[in-house]
């Protein structure tokens, strides 16, 4: 009789890792010592499969800035769960192929809509600030709707009545995270189309399914 073990609560799928084999990988929530912790996990049994669970442990420690318990799990520094963060970080790191270098995302980008240069800058305890290389109205609605990005991304708060100000709840700044997070904040409609779409269709398989 098989032994049923409990790894904590799902909160992330990825039901087809096309760089796998098309393997599921799934992301719980665990605690570690009364922290959130992180396991990232798959019922694959094929060869390579856990060296590929491996690769996506290590994306997130870079991307998001995250680190490993003596156990191999993954938390945050500031000891918070930064949970719809922590979602997107697993996604962006199964996007990447095993044999690709993972470095941090930086602090800036191009906003395709707006064609500026767009650039966040920590200001300390966790609050960040949304800037552009040119002033303007249609420019002043981009900063605010990347900051909006942010805060739907990121589980982040707006400062004040600021447009272009907003802060990690845990009052800890997280540059790679925010690095990662600002990638995908000019276009967060199609961000969360995408999680709907993938979490529609996603049914993570039983190892009896799994190849």
């Amino acid at each position: 009789m098989g032994q049923i073990v409990d790894i904590g609560r799902r909160i992330e799928l990825v039901a087809m890792d096309r760089y796998f084999h098309d393997i599921s990988i799934s992301l719980y929530q665990q605690q570690w010592e009364d922290v959130p912790a992180f396991c990232v996990h798959t019922y694959s049994r094929i060869e390579g499969a856990q060296q590929r669970i491996e690769f996506v442990v290590k994306a997130m420690q870079t991307l998001g800035g995250m680190e490993l318990t003596p156990d191999g799990r993954l938390k945050f520094p500031c000891g918070a769960d930064h949970e719809l963060a922590c979602k997107r970080c697993f996604l962006e790191a199964c996007k990447l192929d095993s044999n690709e270098a993972i470095e941090p995302r930086p602090l800036h980008t191009v906003d395709k809509r707006s064609g500026r240069n767009i650039t966040v800058s920590s200001l300390g305890s966790g609050v960040y600030q949304v800037a552009a290389d040119a002033q303007g109205k249609r420019v002043e609605r981009r900063i605010a709707a990347i900051a909006g990005g942010l805060i739907k991304l990121g589980n982040m708060v707006a400062v004040g009545k600021s447009l272009d100000k907003v802060a990690l709840p845990c009052g800890h700044s997280h540059d790679a995270l925010v690095g990662l997070l600002l990638v995908r904040a000019p276009n967060v409609r199609a961000v969360v189309r995408e999680q709907e779409t993938a979490a529609s269709r996603g049914v993570l398989s039983s190892p009896s399914q799994q190849k």
